[in-house]
């Protein structure tokens, strides 16, 4: 491991926002973790992982010991008469991940394609997409316990996952630290085009037999139309999360606006379209000197050149404060900010 100081890290955030780490060391190896809890035992300190950088934003220089995760590689573990059982590490790219999955024949995770990241993040956040969510496919997710230097392994209810959720993003297990991730994939795919604009898509292609590769460019397509490229404009994608209200909630705010977005959930809750919401109180496009909230997705923030990471936050706490003026709603960031 090697550790360094006062790092720039503006390339290692999607937001392209200029910081730094006061201690920084990238992790391709269990022996780095170990080095780097002796580090942490030696000058006490905070720290945090990052993988790609696409769900963080730096709200200034980060104080503490910032470790980059990039444990590399995926195999086959196993199999059985239903399904395929993938290793992968957790500093593999998430997309290139889902790509090599179907060119080894064992589909599944096409619907999330094209989601920024990595391996490693992908059970932090639950990521999800198109009708999916990462869990389904989640076997288990090994982890290094920085506290005690034990290996250990989760099974999938021990994740404890739900939206955007999972064990791994409460306070008290902040110091597991995931190296690996185990899927499993059927061997009897099935296509699942639940979403609207995702059957809408496939329709559109009129493809003679759906395939996996179908999905996987439909979803492509979609992402690329709706979602600025982090190259040209920063961002992290989706900037808040949908939030989930009671029936009462949702009756009254229906009743005031028959258009507005929904999802059932068990329970009589629903899920309603924050970005409708932010549409609906008139932010689509809205700018802020460097910062936007992108026109063709309302759920992503732009840094259009030189925004700092207080820019982008005060952009967001801006959009909370009119959506809950407009329709009583309090937004919650999906980004995790530093």
């Amino acid at each position: 491991m090697e550790l360094k100081t006062d790092e720039q890290i503006k390339k290692l955030n999607t937001f392209g926002v200029d910081a730094k780490a006061r201690n920084f060391a990238e992790i391709r190896s269990i022996e780095d973790l170990k080095q780097a809890r002796e580090h942490l035992h030696q000058q006490p300190q905070d720290f945090m992982v990052i993988g790609g950088g696409s769900n963080v934003l730096f709200r200034d220089d980060y104080p503490g010991f910032l470790l980059r995760m990039m444990i590399p590689g995926f195999e086959k573990i196993k199999e059985d008469e239903e399904h395929y059982f993938v290793r992968a590490g957790a500093g593999e790219i998430w997309h290139s991940f889902v790509r090599k999955m179907l060119d080894a024949g064992m589909p599944g995770l096409e619907n999330l394609a094209y989601i920024p990241g990595t391996v490693g993040a992908a059970p932090i956040q639950n990521i999800g997409a198109y009708g999916l969510e990462a869990a389904e496919f989640i076997e288990s997710v090994e982890c290094f316990d920085m506290n005690s230097g034990e290996l250990l392994t989760l099974t999938n209810e021990e994740c404890d996952f739900g939206y955007r959720h999972s064990t791994f993003k409460k306070p008290e297990n902040r110091h597991l630290v995931i190296t690996a991730v185990t899927f499993k994939l059927s061997k009897n795919w099935v296509p699942n085009t639940s979403y609207k604009a995702l059957a809408e898509e496939i329709e559109i292609n009129s493809f003679p037999e759906l395939s996996p590769q179908d999905v996987y460019s439909c979803v492509i397509s979609l992402r690329r139309r709706k979602l600025p490229s982090p190259v040209k404009f920063g961002n992290a994608g989706s900037f808040f999360k949908n939030p989930v209200v009671d029936r009462e909630t949702f009756t009254s705010l229906l009743r005031t606006n028959p258009s507005l977005v929904s999802y059932p959930l068990a329970g009589g809750r629903f899920k309603l379209s924050a970005a409708w919401l932010i549409d609906n109180a008139g932010l689509r496009g809205y700018r802020m000197g460097d910062v936007g909230v992108w026109e063709k997705q309302p759920l992503v923030l732009v840094n259009y050149g030189q925004a700092t990471g207080e820019d982008i936050y005060a952009m967001a706490q801006d959009v909370r404060l009119r959506v809950k003026n407009c329709f009583g709603v309090k937004l919650e960031p999906e980004v995790a900010m530093v």
